[in-house]
């Protein structure tokens, strides 16, 4: 069982806790700027992808959307980690929040113009991750500045409402403003809603990098951060435990594949596996009150990852519909809860000058691992069947995990209370 950080008899929240948007007015602007662009960005991101499909006709053009976003996300993740060390954290997400604002104009001045060109919109995508490569970890940075220890597990939390949001209601709303009313107003309505976001870094205060030694002009080194997260086992097993259910256990990939042979479906079918985690996810937010309580993050996160694990197994062993949602709307719960205390190690145990670089390798992980593990559901589901994939996959995440908590031990009696990297 994970200990608790309340008194016995204190009644336990059921929904978010909200206390990090009462305390600071700082991070209550913050995350309603992100949720705001969030949702918007979910909307340009469905747009695009059917304006390179009406354009071209090619689900190939627009598989390469994802290609062009990645490959700027893991090449300028580390990087973006290692300026946000560097630079004052305020100026960084500010430019990098206005260059997304200006690619929103670019493609609405495109719809304009009449410009219909793929070439285009694939390197609108590219900068557009690049611009968020340099914007995340500066804006993760700054959440452990703006709130103390203890409200961490809340605002990240609530941050995973944020980006569940945008991935749910973003599509969406996107779907539906291009029906009605063309790609030009969807582009004008994320332009509208990067404001938010331009507003809330433009009221924070500066956030130059808190360095131990005093010197603020020294360029942080992205080798020095990997140093540094090469010697704090508690650190690393964030990202392995997290690569376990990304790589090993994420059946994605599969879902069209999956929707036809085992539920008899279509494309509704699909849409409905695809929604499933991401509704899943949300409800772990929307349902996380508890989630302040629990100290030993270590063991909550090695619980999460193998139910996230366990529930994908099990997913890969129906063929109910609607139990087969079931639990991957658990798996995504369980990803939530994983991903709240892994944030929250990575600002509480981190020192402030080294945070930017850490986030930046989280990034890159997001951003690789699902890729990785798509490709090798597809690989495994090709050699053998989708069932070996799915469910074999769930069964080695757990077994990782496992191994990985035998292996080290301290991760499991990591105390928030005395935050150890």
């Amino acid at each position: 069982m994970t200990e608790t950080t309340e008194p016995p008899g204190r009644r336990t929240p059921i929904f978010a806790d909200l206390t990090p948007l009462r305390l600071s007015p700082d991070y209550r602007r913050l995350w309603f700027g992100n949720t705001v662009s969030w949702i918007g960005q979910g909307m340009t991101s469905l747009a695009v992808s059917l304006q390179v499909y009406d354009i071209t006709g090619s689900a190939f053009s627009v598989g390469l959307i994802g290609f062009c976003s990645l490959v700027p996300l893991v090449v300028f993740g580390l990087y973006g980690g290692a300026v946000a060390d560097t630079v004052d954290r305020r100026k960084l997400g500010l430019f990098s929040a206005a260059g997304s604002f200006v690619l929103s104009v670019v493609l609405v001045a495109a719809t304009v113009a009449g410009i219909e060109r793929v070439g285009l919109l694939y390197a609108v995508v590219a900068l557009q991750a690049v611009c968020f490569a340099l914007n995340a970890p500066a804006r993760s940075s700054m959440i452990a500045r703006l709130l103390p220890a203890e409200q961490l597990p809340a605002a990240n939390a609530l941050n995973s409402i944020t980006s569940t949001t945008g991935m749910l209601v973003g599509p969406m709303l996107g779907g539906l403003i291009v029906g009605w009313w063309g790609y030009r107003s969807a582009y004008t309505v994320d332009a509208v809603c990067f404001t938010a976001s331009l507003y809330a870094m433009w009221r924070l205060p500066s956030m130059l990098p808190d360095r131990q030694d005093g010197d603020t002009d020294k360029r942080a080194s992205v080798l020095d951060g990997l140093r540094f997260l090469g010697t704090r086992p508690n650190l690393r097993m964030t990202f392995f435990t997290d690569l376990c259910a990304m790589v090993l256990a994420h059946p994605r990939a599969l879902f069209p594949v999956i929707a036809v042979l085992w539920y008899g479906g279509d494309a509704r079918t699909t849409g409905m596996l695809v929604a499933a985690p991401a509704l899943g996810a949300l409800l772990g937010g929307v349902f996380s009150g508890w989630l302040g309580r629990i100290r030993r993050h270590g063991l909550a996160i090695l619980l999460a990852v193998g139910s996230w694990g366990t529930a994908i197994a099990v997913f890969g062993l129906t063929r109910n519909l609607w139990l087969g949602l079931l639990f991957l709307a658990l798996a995504g719960c369980a990803d939530t809860i994983s991903m709240v205390f892994r944030n929250t190690m990575l600002q509480a145990a981190v020192p402030d000058e080294m945070r930017g670089r850490l986030q930046g390798v989280f990034i890159v992980v997001v951003a690789g691992g699902p890729r990785l593990g798509d490709f090798l559901a597809g690989s495994v589901a090709d050699l053998a069947t989708p069932a070996v994939a799915v469910t074999g996959g769930g069964v080695l995440c757990v077994t990782g995990v496992a191994l990985l908590a035998l292996k080290w031990r301290a991760f499991a009696r990591y105390d928030a209370r005395d935050p150890q990297p």
